[in-house]
């Protein structure tokens, strides 16, 4: 899971996961390091849900930008020829489409090769009208379909564990 700071990261990973396993804040920038969560789903094999820093916050300033930087081109520069590694999800939130880092961050994944599948998170904060018009923005700027999510309501969330399930299907040897 990579996004903003306070795009919901954390928040989406413990209800997908039904239990709280990820620490959240009201205040942006509580997660700092990358957090490896170790997800049983029988009948298929375990796998990791990664909840990394969020980018975008600018209380740590150009140093805090430079520490994601360097974080993010570790985590990603290590595992983009892993067949383990399976994809991205990019959590943007559905009240602010098309912001520049959100942006950035599709392209410099694209750019390194990395499966994404963005996700729009908060669609429960959202009227019908801009849920429409915001999720069309979004579709639009990501050339795809867009997995709208409430980590609160729990909308959402099957649609995205079918997503999850196709990038964590067994590879054959």
């Amino acid at each position: 899971m990579v996004g903003r700071s306070n795009v919901g990261k954390s928040s989406l990973i413990n209800a997908l996961v039904r239990k709280t396993v990820a620490r959240t804040s009201a205040a942006p920038g509580k997660t700092r390091l990358a957090n490896f969560y170790r997800v049983v789903v029988e009948p298929r094999p375990p796998f990791y849900l990664v909840d990394l820093p969020g980018f975008g916050y600018a209380r740590g300033g150009d140093k805090a930008r430079e520490e994601f930087d360097a974080l993010a081109a570790d985590y990603f520069g290590a595992r983009v020829n892993d067949p383990r590694f399976r994809g991205v999800f990019v959590l943007v939130d559905s009240r602010h489409p098309g912001l520049d880092s959100d942006r950035r961050t599709w392209n410099w994944l694209d750019s390194h090769g990395v499966v994404r599948h963005v996700v729009a998170t908060k669609v429960d904060k959202l009227t019908r009208s801009e849920r429409q018009r915001h999720l069309g923005e979004l579709e639009r700027l990501y050339s795809g379909p867009v997995t709208p999510v409430s980590a609160e309501t729990g909308e959402g969330l099957d649609e995205l564990w079918k997503k999850i399930a196709s990038l964590t299907k067994p590879t054959a040897p």
